[in-house]
């Protein structure tokens, strides 16, 4: 795989502000089951975190016990990963993901919210690819991506509101979101993606679908879609 990414979290006003950023409203849902999911799919301790950004997820999976690598295409984010765990293992990868690690070389991959960025098929399927190869024996990738509903609806911790396109919007087709828990409240785009497409993009990648989460409040905390 010889293919270059890139993102809209790459400069340094958007990292800072993304650095801030914790696990509050419906950034809560998505970590939520992570903890139970890992200890039910995977063994082994080594752990990739595949588009680390500024560390969160990172740090997640290290509090979990795991021997944890961060990457990400972002110098900006990844400064503002060591600034905060200056003992972390973060490294900037932006092309041949598979070559930068010996094969099979992770119990462990999550990517959070990488995919939303990804901007095309073929560069989706050619760094599930590359994800799959750096896989150990029974290890096991895991996504965390953005539902369609996401665009469409106001939720605690987004707005769509000023983007009634995307409801229109079909595989592939760029979306619009605001983040509203950082400061930074220039729109994110996105690129859609949904269940099904990404089944089809899982088969072309070799790879097999063990479980597949859609996590909902409980009326517990304020993490629900705001009505």
């Amino acid at each position: 795989m010889n293919r270059t990414l890139s993102n809209v979290y790459e400069d340094e006003e958007r990292a800072r502000a993304y650095a801030t950023l914790q696990f509050p409203g419906t950034y809560y849902l998505a970590f939520r089951d992570l903890p139970g999911l890992i200890r039910r799919y995977s063994q082994g301790r080594r752990a990739l975190d595949f588009g680390c950004g500024a560390g969160r997820s990172t740090r997640f999976l290290r509090d979990l016990g795991l021997e944890v690598t961060g990457i990400d295409i972002s110098q900006a984010m990844l400064d503002q990963a060591r600034a905060l765990d200056p003992s972390g293992d973060y490294y900037l990868v932006r092309n041949n993901i598979g070559s930068q690690f010996e094969t099979g070389s992770f119990n462990v991959i999550l990517a959070a919210f990488t995919f939303d960025n990804i901007p095309t098929d073929e560069a989706k399927a050619d760094t599930l690819s590359g994800l799959r190869d750096l896989l150990a024996t029974n290890g096991t990738l895991f996504l965390v991506v953005s539902s369609p509903t996401l665009y469409v609806n106001e939720w605690a911790s987004f707005s769509t509101r000023d983007f009634p396109e995307n409801r229109h919007a079909r595989d592939g087709d760029r979306v619009r979101i605001v983040m509203l828990d950082v400061p930074d409240r220039r729109p994110v785009e996105d690129v859609l993606c949904t269940d099904a497409h990404y089944q089809q993009l899982f088969e072309s990648a070799g790879l097999r679908v063990l479980d597949v989460q859609s996590p909902l409040a409980t009326g517990k905390r304020s993490d629900a879609m705001v009505h």
